[in-house]
């Protein structure tokens, strides 16, 4: 299945007016424009905040109190390695925006008991939420052809950009700039 994605993307990009751009991003692995493109959760639209998860300590975490905060939702999991090249980036921005911004890292599949050691280990310094059983909360972000995915909501409650696969900080940090 993985080499027919591959051969329809590339067929794709060299029919193109111009042919293959090698300075063009990466093809989404669902076959959409780019890397980062909309899927469920499009830009523009209000993000669904009405959400209740629990964070690794078992306290409910509501997203509505986020309103009016760009808030960061990073979709990710223990075992995923680009994940874990993130997390310091992710830590260093909460601490440079803290008062505009919250960072939320939603673990797709793990449970808060792998999450607490992990996060006492990275010295992650942001809400770590559990996702797993929630494929809801997932499904309304999503949808999700890996990880990491970041959705970036802007002060307003809308949706301002959805990214697949991992950024660097300069990425995070520019879209966050963007929407302080």
């Amino acid at each position: 299945m993985g080499a027919v994605v591959v051969a329809l993307t590339l067929l794709t990009l060299l029919s193109q007016p111009g042919g293959f751009d090698p300075d063009a991003p990466p093809p989404a692995a669902d076959g959409s424009a780019a890397a980062g493109s909309e899927g469920g959760a499009a830009a523009g639209t209000p993000a669904k905040l009405t959400f209740t998860l629990q964070d690794m300590n078992g306290v409910d975490v509501n997203l509505q109190s986020f309103k009016g905060k760009v808030i960061l939702l990073n979709f990710w999991a223990t075992w995923c390695a680009p994940c874990r090249v993130e997390i310091p980036y992710l830590i260093e921005l909460q601490k440079q925006y803290a008062d505009d911004l919250v960072v939320l890292g939603v673990s797709v599949d793990d449970t808060a008991e792998k999450l607490k050691p992990y996060a006492q280990e990275m010295q992650i310094n942001y809400p770590l939420l559990v996702g797993n059983g929630r494929q809801d909360f997932q499904d309304a972000f999503g949808p999700f052809y890996g990880i990491p995915v970041t959705v970036f909501v802007g002060r307003d409650g809308l949706i301002h950009k959805k990214h697949s696969g991992i950024a660097s900080k300069e990425q995070f940090e520019h879209e966050i700039k963007l929407l302080l």
